[in-house]
């Protein structure tokens, strides 16, 4: 479930990371600005009426709408809500917050230098032992101060064909509690493949979250930094790098996903790829387009860690603009955030929600959907801290003024998968760049 960049939601437009806004040129000009502009200016709402942004396809905005309308008639308090389309919605904020006409509350695709001093410290809602928010996926600055609370989060997962398993006799795990290793999993990929004549054992997203959570799951930290800020990779990345380069032999995994950027969603929704491993953002679609074979979401492997990649869906904000205002937003985002609020926003919205103890009932109509958000919900409080580093590092990185605007991974793995480079190579390369652009 950002400049900061997250994974791009629902409502936000799924398919890969965010793009990440150029913050360097612009993190001194922002702070000056917002020492010019400061808190308790004459901008924003008030006490009783407050503005709301959000950035959503039609449709999905049910569930900020249904709770705007409960909180409006328990409080009076009216809350304007704006829907405003992505592109261009990072370009908005920032330059409201130049004119000094920031929203009282925001659910943003980014945290953005040039106006994270005007962000209210929303440690109380997240420190609320209550709420149960999981505090791995919160946006703080180095003071502890809270800076943003997902709407919800987003996690990698593994998505198998069920009629090509059940065709060929192969098991699968179905609790997160008892999971199997990547080498059982490719094992058994591989086994339904032969028995079953499909094309492939598994495609894989072209995403350096999707390949960082593998990671994970196999030891490693993939590209780290130390205290100093410098990056590097440890053993277990390499081992589990190396491992996934040799699985592109157009047998095991396709090439041209890697290599040429071809879609692996759609080479499973063939029905011809025994798996997928991309995350819980494809199964809203997937109750519906799928329709030539079962399909299902299985626990992710351990080998030995239980771990994912988890990001902000979206990250929800709100902004100082003036006292009474700024009071307002804390209430409302107080009240949004008590789990029965909370869940029923989750539920309307089919979020995957960043509190736990909750059941949300989503209203898909696919067994298949129900038992994937089942399982991603049980999932995400066993997974180990790891699984929310890099979501962390991107809040520090435009605290500091600095985004990793161009991503690496991808492009040098691509060689490495090509054969022009050895994977050892290529992690080199990667750990250059993220050094060069935001190490330190």
């Amino acid at each position: 479930m950002t400049t900061v960049g997250v994974r791009r939601s629902r409502r936000l437009g799924r398919g890969g990371m965010r793009r990440l806004v150029p913050l360097a040129a612009v993190a001194t000009a922002g702070a000056l600005l917002l020492s010019a502009c400061g808190g308790g200016s004459d901008s924003g709402g008030t006490s009783k009426s407050l503005t709301f942004w959000i950035s959503t396809v039609p449709g999905q905005d049910a569930g900020w709408k249904k709770m705007v309308a409960q909180y409006e008639k328990e409080t009076g308090v009216k809350v304007k809500l704006v829907n405003i389309p992505y592109d261009g919605y990072a370009t908005k904020l920032r330059n409201s917050a130049q004119a000094n006409s920031l929203p009282d509350v925001a659910a943003v695709p980014a945290l953005d230098p040039i106006w994270s001093n005007k962000l209210i410290d929303l440690s109380d809602i997240a420190n609320n032992k209550t709420n149960k928010i999981n505090a791995n996926f919160v946006a703080k600055d180095s003071s502890g101060k809270v800076l943003s609370i997902p709407s919800d989060v987003t996690a990698s997962g593994m998505f198998i064909n069920k009629s090509l398993f059940e065709k060929a006799g192969v098991d699968y795990p179905t609790s997160p509690d008892k999971t199997w290793t990547w080498t059982e999993f490719m094992k058994a990929a591989n086994e339904v493949r032969e028995k079953t004549n499909a094309k492939y054992s598994l495609t894989f997203d072209q995403s350096p979250s999707r390949l960082r959570a593998m990671v994970y799951e196999m030891g490693g930290k993939y590209v780290h930094a130390d205290d100093s800020g410098k990056f590097s990779v440890d053993a277990a990345t390499k081992k589990a790098v190396k491992t996934f380069v040799g699985w592109n032999d157009d047998k095991t995994m396709p090439k041209s996903v890697w290599t040429s950027g071809a879609d692996p969603s759609a080479m499973f929704q063939s029905g011809d790829v025994v798996a997928y491993w991309s995350g819980v953002w494809q199964v809203a679609a997937y109750s519906e387009s799928i329709t030539k074979f079962e399909w299902a979401s299985v626990p992710t492997p351990a080998q030995p860690v239980q771990a994912s990649d988890v990001n902000s869906g979206g990250m929800t904000v709100g902004f100082n603009n003036n006292a009474d205002a700024a009071a307002a937003a804390k209430k409302f985002l107080s009240w949004l955030y008590e789990p029965d609020h909370y869940q029923a926003l989750c539920e309307a919205s089919g979020f995957l929600p960043v509190e736990s103890g909750l059941n949300p009932k989503y209203p898909f109509k696919s067994e298949a959907a129900q038992a994937a958000f089942k399982l991603y919900n049980e999932s995400i409080p066993l997974y180990d801290p790891i699984s929310g580093y890099f979501n962390s590092a991107q809040t520090n990185w435009v605290l500091k003024g600095k985004s990793l605007a161009d991503d690496p991974t991808k492009a040098e793995l691509g060689k490495a998968i090509n054969g022009e480079q050895s994977s050892d190579k290529a992690l080199q390369n990667i750990v250059d760049g993220y050094n060069q652009q935001v190490g330190g």
